[in-house]
């Protein structure tokens, strides 16, 4: 897989997570990029996966590995579309009273432990002279210096710490694998179920559709080279402060 050309990126793609975005994203690779054999992974009941991937059961990981070693196809991407907002007895906090440690346990599970232990089973697959392109999607509100209006402390925690986790990979990487790029991706405001309670002040033309958001990261995804690796952007490709 090479950059700035979408015909260059062949090989195997895997794309985790069968959401509003994670499906879009897969449709997009395989227009745009149709050198790549697009698989994707999901939870059990998940829509339309090639793989069963819970990202919060280890032994989930380790058969990811296996699974991988023995495809045909050499490992080229991985996009991570996976997230936690909101869910049963999950609301994103409005004062510090709400707060609770379960919350902060379950947001910190999947928005941030899950993406660097995704990298850690997908490492083994790496060579130090073959491209690689890891990516997971991150968000605006895990920037601690963009944060103006607080709230929302477990969720824009989590990011903040999936952020830091993966910057530290994109180091190491960049030692080990010099031609693996690392990159962490704010989609925008998507129209997913993940955003659905919080769109009511949204104007209309920030709330993009979820094939929006995937053509326009799947454009930033192809303009980054290894020099790139470690970066924080928005959907337009612009750098998000850290």
């Amino acid at each position: 897989m090479t950059t700035h050309g979408d015909d260059a990126w062949t090989g195997l793609a895997l794309v985790v997570g069968t959401g509003g975005i994670g499906s879009a994203l897969t449709a997009q690779l395989k227009q745009q990029c149709q050198g790549l054999r697009v698989i994707t992974a999901g939870r059990q009941g998940s829509p339309a996966q090639d793989l069963c991937l819970d990202l919060e059961r280890d032994g989930d990981l380790e058969a990811l590995t296996e699974t991988l070693r023995a495809e045909s196809d050499e490992l080229r991407l991985v996009v991570n579309a996976t997230g936690r907002l909101h869910g049963p007895g999950l609301v994103p906090e409005k004062r510090l009273k709400q707060v609770g440690r379960s919350a902060l346990l379950e947001q910190f599970s999947i928005n941030a432990i899950a993406p660097v232990l995704l990298a850690r089973a997908v490492e083994p697959l790496l060579q130090r002279d073959r491209p690689f392109h890891f990516a997971s999607l991150s968000a605006r509100v895990g920037s601690i210096a963009d944060n103006r209006s607080g709230g929302w402390y477990s969720y824009r925690a989590a990011k903040a710490a999936q952020n830091q986790l993966l910057k530290c990979l994109s180091i190491e990487w960049r030692r080990r694998w010099p031609l693996a790029t690392v990159t962490l991706l704010h989609p925008g405001t998507t129209d997913t179920d993940l955003s659905k309670p919080f769109q009511t002040f949204v104007p209309p033309e920030k709330l993009f559709t979820p094939l929006r958001a995937a053509e326009q990261l799947v454009n930033v995804l192809l303009a980054q080279e290894p020099e790139d690796s470690g970066a924080f952007l928005a959907w337009d490709g612009q750098p998000i402060d850290w």
